[in-house]
């Protein structure tokens, strides 16, 4: 660190700090490095040069990363409510872990407002073309290649000719997938195990002999040969060379705009010479950034942005959504066969890297002809696993029937887990359930990934990251998926297994995506589709917290891609948009850091600096308008065949019906101003008679627009929706408001009538949209309600976007209370309504 003539300690100044050195942020911190921009990486992991992953009882003990317990090892393991979740820990991101698969995503599966199974919809504002010259870029680094079947001593890996055979006997599209893996020892050279790898660029950052690949199915634990084209070997080799400064051990907390321009970072250091030690006090320390690279992975960039959003006034309602498990899956072919009542066959899942081939399931936006294996649906991928790898490791965890004792232990730890709410069961089961022995030579795991439902939110929870997902929004994906996985299994003579997760419905991902995705508005996303987050110049998601929803195939080339992309547009702005920030470092208050229990970490805050009485600068790439946004929950019933909503309810026809709408004011002031007082409304309505949950988007509400009188106000709905005949609807809601004293306040403005009309009943400018609504045949009426629970937690559901997002929520309910008062209260009474 500097110091001055007084030595006073002085903040570090680096033009761009990167968050992570993941697929984001390595490949970030090579491009600008090259450059010339100044360039530090933070990693919260080690370095792991080839030899240094466990392997041994005692190393594996040590493997997890688990800080509070002094344990700063590979694997983050993380256990949700309804899932589990596997990402790493060390210098180079999930490649150290990763089963080395780099796919593009397909192009039609680049969809823009695709209507989702559950309600709501998928955007991406990037396309395969934009796309396509980054993967180009990326691939030129990590030079992938297919796995060389007809290589010599290569051919001998059965499992890769299983799942041929298996896609052929299925008619379904196979490929070896390019592999980052080197099986060469330069490109161009013919395949050989265990012969050194030639680096093209000098030595790597670890000076580390690499060798070829030997088979050993080891790289979801870590390759200690080195054959992997990891990005420590790659990516941030490169930005060495460039100049970038490498920190591991360094983890990221808090994050604010300085005033005079770029971001004020708090870190602390881990120190893993301190492995197995409890976790003491730990020192805040401070840098200065020009510009920041969020790139700490979903998990770890969506935390920090929930933690630290107060800061970080203008990040918008977004934040924490589109969080999906890009549709992963994990299950087994049983006891293959060499033909229907021959012996078993030998696939042995423990010979080649962990992945070598691919099965692709159409999506219905391909416009492939069906294959007849399984219904059309999202699309999805199949992919072998391996043993011993991380994969292979999940696969012992799950006790195969052939050992139903381990199988029924690990499913009662599990359900008591869930009961007591124990955070540590994903650890704690997979401890007690590995065992000496290996799954049979003619057993394979089978690795499904594809287009589940990106409705999950991630949340902060007593300070800790949280996240609100299931399958149950993703159950026609799984029920798809599952049923071309079972196609496999018995294409191979074999017997499907599912793994003993599902059976409670779980799933292990290893792809998490969104938290921070980017969208074409900031009431879509949280940063753009370069990855700039809305209202805050110089701040950047490069990892896949950005994704908007699941990619499809293995998001790790997708990710570096974007990020490369975002790259060449950061460094285009640079020259024609330079920041209005000093060079010269901030000045701290005093020398000492402060130090802090380390428990509970996420609460550590940063050592306040003696800055210019001047006010924090949020510096706009934009003007954005302010916006609120909303969730509300109705239930009540639906009877078809009647017209009237009252007398629906007396229909012996009326079955139950349920409707969540998200509201979303684009821009405040516009909706203050206009009589209507227009908000747009997406969501679901749910109904057996309609064919189950249907999306609605595109629907209208308007809050306190003109009523049958001058004293009368509506709330106002207008949704549109399919069935599931096909059949276009639209349903028109209205809350009639009347002046009629307080006591009818609530049932007022929590009771909607409606009728389902046929047809989508545009409003158009001009036209008389009531008599069209007359005019419509009618196929169903009720009345909807939202309780006072539903009431309560719609409280919780605001959102906002903009600049000054507590003075948006104030103005919006101060339009609300007058309204209420002007109909229910019309003279005011002191301190009521003011």
């Amino acid at each position: 660190m500097a110091r001055d003539s007084r030595n006073t300690t002085t903040a570090e100044h680096v033009d761009v700090l990167i968050v992570g050195s993941g697929f984001g942020g390595s490949v970030a911190a090579a491009r600008l490095a090259q450059a010339g921009l100044g360039v530090m990486v933070m990693e919260r992991g080690r370095g792991y040069p080839p030899g240094s992953f466990a392997r041994t009882p005692a190393q594996a003990s040590r493997a997890l990363w688990s800080p509070g317990t002094g344990s700063y090892g590979l694997f983050d393991v993380r256990s949700f409510r309804h899932f589990d979740s596997v990402v790493a820990s060390g210098l180079g991101g999930g490649s150290l872990i990763y089963a080395n698969v780099l796919l593009r995503k397909d192009e039609h599966w680049f969809v823009d407002r695709q209507q989702l199974p559950g309600g709501g919809y998928e955007s991406w504002p990037v396309t395969r073309a934009d796309l396509d010259p980054h993967y180009d870029a990326v691939e030129r680094v990590l030079t992938p290649t297919p796995y060389p079947l007809d290589a010599p001593g290569y051919g001998d890996v059965p499992k890769a000719r299983a799942m041929r055979t298996a896609a052929d006997r299925l008619g379904l599209e196979h490929s070896l997938p390019p592999l980052a893996v080197s099986f060469a020892p330069r490109p161009g050279a013919e395949p050989a195990i265990g012969l050194p790898v030639v680096e093209p660029d000098g030595e790597n950052l670890h000076g580390a002999i690499r060798r070829t690949c030997r088979l050993c199915g080891e790289c979801n634990i870590g390759c200690n040969e080195g054959a992997k084209n990891s990005l420590d070997f790659t990516y941030l080799s490169a930005a060495r060379r460039h100049g970038a400064e490498l920190r591991t051990g360094h983890e990221v907390r808090t994050i604010r705009p300085a005033a005079r321009g770029g971001y004020e970072v708090g870190y602390v250091r881990h120190d893993p010479d301190q492995d197995g030690l409890p976790a003491g006090p730990v020192r805040v320390r401070t840098l200065h950034c020009d510009r920041l690279v969020l790139a700490a992975g979903t998990y770890g960039t969506s935390h920090l942005l929930l933690r630290n959003h107060r800061q970080l006034p203008g990040i918008g309602a977004a934040l924490g959504t589109r969080f999906s498990g890009n549709g992963d899956i994990l299950s087994f072919a049983v006891r293959t066969k060499e033909g229907r009542g021959a012996r078993p066959s030998s696939v042995d899942p423990s010979r080649g890297p962990v992945i070598t081939s691919t099965i692709r399931l159409p999506d219905d936006l391909d416009g492939q002809p069906d294959s007849g294996v399984v219904p059309p649906g999202r699309g999805a991928y199949i992919q072998d696993g391996g043993y011993p790898g991380f994969v292979g490791w999940l696969v012992e965890a799950a006790g195969l029937p052939q050992d139903a004792g381990r199988a029924g232990r690990f499913l009662l730890r599990q359900l008591a887990a869930r009961a007591v709410g124990d955070p540590d069961t994903v650890a704690a089961s997979l401890a007690g359930l590995l065992d000496d022995g290996a799954l049979s030579d003619s057993s394979l795991p089978l690795l499904g990934m594809g287009r589940d439902t990106p409705d999950g939110v991630l949340v902060l929870r007593r300070g800790a990251l949280d996240a609100e997902w299931s399958t149950a929004g993703s159950a026609q994906h799984y029920a798809r998926l599952r049923a071309a996985l079972r196609a496999v299994s018995e294409a191979l003579d074999g017997r499907y297994a599912d793994s003993p997760h599902w059976l409670l419905k779980r799933i292990i991902t290893v792809h998490p995506c969104g938290g921070a995705p980017m969208g074409k508005s900031q009431v879509e996303g949280v940063c753009d589709e370069f990855g700039e987050v809305y209202n805050h110049q110089g701040l950047y998601v490069m990892d896949a917290a950005a994704l908007p929803g699941p990619v499809g195939t293995n998001p790790a080339l997708t990710v570096a891609a974007l990020a490369d992309r975002a790259c060449t547009r950061l460094l285009e702005k640079r020259e024609s948009e330079p920041l209005a920030s000093s060079a010269a470092p901030v000045q701290p208050e005093m020398s000492a850091e402060p130090e802090m229990s380390a428990e509970p970490e996420e609460r550590a805050e940063p050592e306040k600096h003696a800055e210019p009485d001047v006010p924090v600068q949020v510096l706009a790439t934009y003007t954005p308008h302010s916006s609120v946004q909303f969730t509300e929950t109705m239930t009540g019933s639906c009877a078809r065949g009647v017209g009237d909503p009252r007398a629906a309810q007396r229909a012996a026809t009326r079955e139950p019906l349920r409707a969540r709408l998200t509201l979303t004011i684009d821009d405040i002031d516009d909706f203050l101003v206009r009589r209507e007082h227009p908000a747009r409304a997406d969501g679901w309505i749910e109904a057996a008679g309609l064919g189950g949950r249907r999306p609605v988007t595109g629907g209208e509400f308007h809050l306190f627009g003109p009523g049958r009188t001058p004293d009368h106000r509506e709330l106002r709905y207008r949704l549109f929706l399919t069935d599931g005949t096909g059949a276009a609807r639209t349903m028109i809601g209205v809350k009639d408001l009347a002046p009629a004293g307080l006591t009818r306040l609530w049932p007022a403005t929590t009771t909607l009538p409606y009728v389902l009309l046929d047809g989508h009943l545009e409003r158009r400018p001009g036209e008389d949209a009531e008599a069209e609504e007359r005019a419509a045949d009618i196929v169903a009426a009720g009345i909807l309600h939202i309780s006072l629970p539903a009431f309560l937690r719609q409280l919780t559901t605001f959102r906002m976007t903009g600049p000054r997002s507590a003075a948006t929520l104030a103005r919006f309910h101060a339009f609300f209370l007058d309204e209420l008062r002007r109909i229910y209260w019309p003279t005011k009474l002191p301190g009521l309504f003011t």
